[in-house]
């Protein structure tokens, strides 16, 4: 598990704290974000360091998924300051002050940065193959032969090695999310954004893109994953993280935040999800 890969890299007990003895992968300072009148990120401070896997819960509209859309500047924050390995998010200094990148830079600041989404978006008319070495190939000049052999490894990363010559539309929905996996990975990221990535996914396709996820995990690699997941944040995540109404509550070793959260607004969202979970499961055998 992840949670042991901290143990034994910092000496220390598991938990957020020994992450600190790795370097700091995604810096976050006072961030804020509005649409319109809408304030929907208040001063977000985070940091997460290599290696480290993060689970973001919270319920609808807390603000999560706009947290990662600015960790990749696909939505351009309004104040505050994000780094990815050192380097700044969207934003440089000049002598003009604080002014955008250019879209050279975006581009190269972007290739730092994977991101999943709850939708697949594969392109149809694409192979599997296809699809995950378009952007090697395109966005970073890479040779064709160099790509397929980084794509035909991810694949394999995936466990989707024997579908490459095969179409979106042939897979089913988790193998589409695991191809959409391995099209991030392969454009070598330093860390990885999931947003909600099983959200889309009937029920019993859910285990195998979260086994692909565990195992990137077990990897090394350092993830922020936006989940509703509760039992999936406390197997691969080394820190949770509670959002709400824009703002992080509190974070902790998942199996403290997740079993005795110190806040109420914490508690009572648990115990939503807790009887919510327990409804559906009457469901599922009042239909069996």
């Amino acid at each position: 598990m992840s949670r042991s890969r901290l143990l034994d890299r910092a000496g220390e007990t598991p938990g957020f704290e020994s992450s600190a003895a790795a370097p700091v992968m995604v810096q976050i300072w006072n961030l804020h974000k509005s649409y319109g009148s809408n304030e929907v990120l208040k001063g977000i401070d985070l940091t997460v360091h290599r290696g480290e896997v993060v689970a973001v819960i919270g319920p609808s509209g807390s603000g999560k998924s706009t947290l990662l859309s600015c960790i990749n500047f696909l939505e351009p924050f309004d104040a505050g300051e994000i780094t990815v390995d050192g380097e700044p998010v969207g934003w440089v200094t000049s002598a003009e002050g604080r002014v955008r990148m250019g879209e050279r830079q975006l581009n190269l600041m972007r290739q730092r940065i994977g991101i999943v989404f709850q939708q697949f978006n594969l392109f149809p008319h694409l192979t599997v193959l296809q699809n995950v070495i378009e952007a090697p190939i395109q966005v970073k000049g890479m040779a064709r032969e160099q790509a397929v052999a980084i794509g035909r490894d991810q694949l394999a990363r995936v466990g989707l090695r024997a579908k490459e010559n095969a179409y979106p539309s042939e897979l089913s929905g988790g193998q589409q999310q695991r191809v959409a996996i391995a099209r991030s990975l392969a454009m070598d990221p330093k860390v990885m954004l999931l947003d909600e990535i099983t959200s889309a996914l009937d029920p019993e396709l859910v285990g195998e893109v979260l086994s692909a996820v565990r195992a990137l995990a077990e990897a090394g690699m350092t993830m922020i994953i936006v989940t509703h997941e509760m039992a999936f944040a406390r197997d691969v995540s080394d820190r949770v993280v509670f959002m709400d109404a824009g703002t992080i509550v509190e974070q902790g070793a998942p199996e403290v935040l997740l079993t005795n959260p110190a806040h109420e607004r914490t508690r009572a969202f648990l115990r939503r999800i807790i009887e919510r979970s327990e409804a559906q499961s009457e469901l599922t055998i009042g239909g069996a």
